[in-house]
């Protein structure tokens, strides 16, 4: 059964795509702000990993972390793309255009099947997974625009990609429907699994590409502040 929750959660993490996509159109991004972003967003998501997603898996479970980690690292080594700071973006090291955007929105369908899935598991497994994504979605949205502007891409081309981002979260948590109950830990492992893949071999090391200790703090920020959401509403 879908819950109507988890497809509003998986709208907000659809809006959060949109409006950071919309920055570039306005404002220049600092390298060092883009820095603390991906580092805090790295930091959610380890935080949603280690404190909400791994204890409410089996044991049986741990291969397909393992299948959700490399399918991830194939698919972001195939159409090249990452979440990255607004000086490092170029076409040297991007296939720039719209294979590394469904690239980028074949994460987003797994994620929105991941939020609803761990909603049915959980409530809050399913809140702390969504805001994870929300945050990561901030330097996913700003990547898109920047890559495509820099490729000639026009604004409505651009606002297009963005539209269809967001709206694949919502569809992936519709699609939760066709899990088996019994695979609902299954496909959370594969979650996890694309979770740790992006934030430990793509955010972290973006992040890190240059020694700031508020990058730092940046990180531990994201992951304290999930144990301490959980902690507060396990605690009511």
């Amino acid at each position: 059964m879908i819950s109507i929750i988890s497809i509003v959660l998986a709208l907000f993490a659809g809006l959060s795509d949109i409006l950071s996509g919309l920055i570039p159109f306005y404002k220049k991004i600092a390298e060092s702000k883009t820095r603390y972003i991906i580092g805090f967003a790295a930091g959610t998501m380890l935080g949603a990993v280690f404190f909400e997603m791994l204890p409410e898996l089996k044991t049986s479970d741990s291969i397909f972390i393992g299948i959700g980690f490399f399918t991830f690292y194939l698919l972001e080594h195939l159409t090249m793309i990452h979440s990255c700071g607004e000086y490092e973006c170029t076409a040297e090291v991007h296939r720039v255009g719209w294979l590394p955007i469904l690239g980028m929105a074949s994460d987003n369908i797994v994620d929105g099947v991941g939020i609803a899935i761990a909603y049915l598991i959980d409530p809050i497994a399913g809140i702390v997974v969504a805001l994870s994504v929300i945050v990561h979605e901030i330097p996913q949205g700003l990547t898109t625009t920047i890559l495509l502007l820099r490729s000639g891409k026009k604004k409505m081309s651009i606002l297009l990609a963005l539209s269809i981002e967001a709206l694949l979260y919502p569809i992936g948590a519709s699609l939760s429907f066709l899990v088996p109950v019994a695979l609902n830990t299954a496909v959370l492992a594969f979650v996890t699994g694309d979770f740790l893949y992006i934030a430990a071999s793509d955010l972290l090391p973006d992040a890190h590409k240059k020694f700031n200790i508020k990058v730092i703090f940046a990180v531990i920020l994201g992951a304290v502040s999930i144990f301490a959401l959980e902690f507060l509403v396990k605690m009511r």
